[in-house]
């Protein structure tokens, strides 16, 4: 009887666990539902009220609508240029930064890793404009190099790695050491390869960042080839009036590369994911 009424909880609770689950789930797929709806509206069904759901009439004129006010062709190259560079600068120098955090001794280094938490606890709107100041000043504004600009450090990648390098015990760089390995040779054949996982999660995440970026292409880059696609979907958004279902059309085709990047890599997302919340 108590076995019966144990196996009954679990059942019950089973049951709730799925049932919100499938919520979260339909909560959470239903912007890109109403989204997928919308770009097949007329622009008077997109903006009625109340808003109808599926359109009366399917309108795929908008797609081509979308592809022929952007240039999505540039856009694209612009997007896949500076996620790819900010991307390699996070791994190059956060690996270095991090070693060198965690394992090396030297003057100053509480001083200075004090510096990479400030960076990380301050909104990154206040770096703006010193940085575009600094292009400014040595004409590198309006260029695929001033995408790249604030992504040549990464707070958040060198805080992360340190994180991962403290996890390694010493003994080994010590063996290595005794083995004939100098400082960069152990961190390039033997600390490097011990945080493969950790490396992919930044490159994961510095990589989503990197390509929902908009405030920073929309300042440095006021050509429309020379921005990228979050930046160049927000030219669509109008003063006073939006064309909402082209709008969203665009933001369709925006989202193709995330989409192939996470079917392709969805396992290292989900361990990036478990990894980030466990350090």
């Amino acid at each position: 009887m108590k076995a019966d009424s144990m196996q009954s909880g679990r059942r019950w609770t089973t049951a709730l666990t799925y049932f919100f689950l499938i919520v979260g789930s339909l909560i959470m797929i239903f912007p890109f539902l109403w989204m997928i709806l919308t770009s097949l509206k007329s622009l008077s069904e997109s903006m009625q009220i109340p808003p109808t759901i599926f359109p009366a009439v399917y309108y795929f004129s908008n797609f081509k609508d979308a592809l022929t006010s952007l240039p999505f062709g540039a856009l694209y190259f612009n997007t896949i240029v500076m996620v790819f560079f900010r991307v390699i600068c996070a791994i190059l120098f956060s690996s270095m930064a991090g070693y060198a955090f965690a394992k090396l001794h030297f003057r100053g280094k509480n001083f200075l890793f004090t510096l990479v938490l400030v960076q990380m606890m301050m909104p990154s709107q206040i770096f703006v404009i010193p940085q575009y100041e600094m292009l400014a000043s040595v004409s590198l504004t309006e260029s695929l190099f001033a995408l790249v600009f604030p992504g040549l450090v990464s707070a958040f990648g060198t805080f992360f790695l340190r994180q991962s390098y403290l996890g390694i015990p010493n003994e080994i760089g010590e063996a290595a050491y005794l083995d004939g390995c100098n400082q960069w040779q152990s961190f390039v054949k033997v600390m490097l390869p011990l945080t493969g996982t950790s490396v992919a999660a930044l490159t994961i995440f510095t990589a989503v960042f990197a390509y929902a970026d908009l405030m920073w292409p929309l300042v440095v880059n006021t050509d429309i080839n020379l921005m990228t696609l979050s930046s160049g979907l927000a030219t669509l958004k109008g003063q006073f009036t939006t064309n909402y279902p082209v709008l969203m059309a665009g933001s369709l085709f925006a989202m193709i590369p995330m989409l192939i990047l996470y079917l392709i890599f969805q396992r290292q997302f989900i361990e990036g994911i478990a990894l980030t919340g466990g350090k």
